[in-house]
């Protein structure tokens, strides 16, 4: 297993709202998913561009740096990436926006987006689909690519990694400048 880190200090949406001080939220969503939908005075740096000598600094004058993403998973990932740059209190949000916005904290509402983990559903299905009828009009062949997409969801699922979600955070529909981020200053 890549990148999972045993010990992750996770936060409650409880824990944000009564922390003391001006907490760090650090939300890694892309800039469409943080334009749907964000907590107030969230700093936008998404995963795909995660600095983490950037985001030590912005740390620096916070007590608690809170990581902030959908469900919970990318912003677990932003912790491993940021344990070791020195950042102190950094704690993940469990549950992310979702845990977030059921426990009936305000949220900044944007315009209404796909979320990348649905792209991600969309654009593997869709290849299935056209492996599929490929491998049975044209060649045998194309049920390969069917396969092959079967089996990155595996891994995606073992490792809790996902390359296609990768690909499609840096596509131009996710990088929408949705306000406050730390990727562009």
């Amino acid at each position: 297993m890549t990148g999972t880190t045993i010990n992750i200090m996770t936060a409650t949406p409880s824990d944000i709202v009564t922390s003391t001080g001006s907490p760090l939220l650090l939300d890694v969503r892309t800039a469409a998913e943080y334009e749907d939908s964000h907590i107030h005075g969230a700093v936008l740096h998404p995963l795909s561009d995660l600095n983490p000598g950037r985001v030590k600094e912005l740390a620096a004058s916070h007590a608690q740096c809170f990581l902030i993403c959908g469900s919970g998973g990318r912003a677990r990932q932003a912790y491993d990436r940021l344990k070791d740059s020195g950042i102190q209190n950094l704690r993940v949000l469990e549950g992310g926006m979702r845990a977030w916005e059921a426990s009936g904290n305000p949220t900044i509402k944007g315009r209404k987006t796909i979320s990348l983990e649905r792209q991600v559903r969309i654009a593997a299905g869709s290849l299935v689909l056209v492996g599929v009828i490929l491998g049975y009009t044209t060649s045998d062949s194309f049920f390969v690519l069917s396969g092959l997409i079967g089996a990155g969801l595996i891994f995606a699922g073992i490792t809790d990694t996902c390359g296609m979600g990768m690909m499609l955070a840096k596509m131009p529909w996710n990088r929408k400048s949705g306000g406050s981020s730390c990727a562009t200053r």
